[in-house]
């Protein structure tokens, strides 16, 4: 489908996709894969939580800032954006899909968890996070791609989840000399690891190294969990998708290979790998594969409710979106038809 089915205009599509491409790397690669109106919205839910995420920064993570963020969020809501394109483009996600406002609220609590610095004494709290900042993003892209049964939303929260636990594995260092500890207290306590010590002068040692796998262990399993909501999205979004999911669990393969060290290095995966992982998703999508399941992630339960609870797509919208993809198609054959008689 068109993104003008998303009233979104071309001029705003393309700010979210430079963006896209500035801010993430690997979620650009995973999205080319992407049917187009839902690598369309995908690059518009991404501009809004970048612009979100770096207000929220910029402003020290002051009441003010995230005030100003709630006012946008209401003007989106209420189909009248604020004057930028990620909110513009936004507003036209929010009324297509009908995404219910628990999602991008709770993405904004996470966003003043961060500011504020907070810890997570264990692994639920870690999840609580998590799923704020992550797993609301999962479940908002699956209501993108049509899907909004409770089975496969938790599969899509899981799938938020891992890739910020890993991303968290991967940034133990940086985070820590920002100021910011992720990791579970209770692991590292565990472990025999001070926090306060080891903020202090931030290392790598062996009782890091096993809190750091334990998190990318748990990690795995989320993304062997959201391999079955995959499969049950659109074919078209599969491939997308296990490319997401592949791509970032080869991240974690990265801080493994580097001897599980986050501290004085930064896991990079290579251009080179990447097509290579990326070319092995695309095979996988298409071909059948044991699927696991589990409950919901107590944190995240609320999210997956949420969205199920939430009214569908008014099917007028729907059907009005499917005719304007058909004639497009339609229009854009023709296009070729013509240039190959020239």
């Amino acid at each position: 489908m068109p993104a003008s089915s998303l009233h979104i205009g071309h001029a705003d599509l393309a700010a979210c996709r430079a963006a896209l491409r500035s801010g993430s790397r690997t979620f650009h690669l995973a999205s080319k894969v992407l049917p187009g109106e839902p690598r369309a919205a995908a690059t518009a839910l991404y501009a809004f939580c970048r612009l979100a995420d770096d207000l929220v920064d910029e402003g020290g993570g002051c009441p003010e800032a995230l005030e100003v963020l709630h006012a946008r969020l209401d003007l989106a809501y209420a189909g009248q954006p604020a004057d930028h394109p990620a909110d513009r483009a936004f507003a036209g996600v929010v009324a297509r899909y009908a995404i219910p406002r628990a999602l991008p609220e709770a993405l904004l609590e996470g966003f003043a968890w961060d500011a504020a610095g907070r810890r997570y004494e264990d692994l639920d709290a870690l999840i609580g996070y998590a799923a704020r900042v992550a797993g609301s993003v999962g479940v908002m892209m699956s209501l993108l791609m049509g899907v909004r049964d409770g089975p496969t939303l938790s599969r899509a929260c899981d799938l938020g989840l891992a890739m910020q636990l890993t991303n968290i594995a991967r940034d133990v260092g940086e985070d820590a000399r920002n100021g910011r500890v992720y990791l579970p207290l209770s692991w590292l306590e565990q472990g025999g690891v001070d926090v306060r010590d080891w903020m202090g002068q931030p290392r790598h040692d062996p009782a890091l190294a096993a809190v750091v796998g334990r998190l990318l262990a748990f990690a795995d399993v989320l993304y062997r969990r959201a391999q079955t909501g995959i499969c049950r999205l659109p074919a078209g979004c599969r491939p997308g998708m296990f490319a997401a999911r592949s791509l970032y669990a080869e991240i974690g393969r990265e801080v493994e290979r580097q001897g599980l060290d986050s501290v004085t290095r930064r896991a990079v995966v290579s251009g080179s790998r990447k097509l290579r992982v990326l070319g092995g998703a695309l095979v996988r999508s298409g071909l059948r594969t044991r699927l696991e399941t589990g409950p919901t992630e107590a944190p995240a339960r609320y999210l997956v409710d949420a969205a199920c609870e939430a009214p569908s797509p008014d099917p007028r919208v729907e059907f009005q979106g499917r005719v304007g993809w058909v004639l497009d198609l339609f229009e854009r054959l023709e296009r070729a038809d013509q240039g190959r008689l020239a």
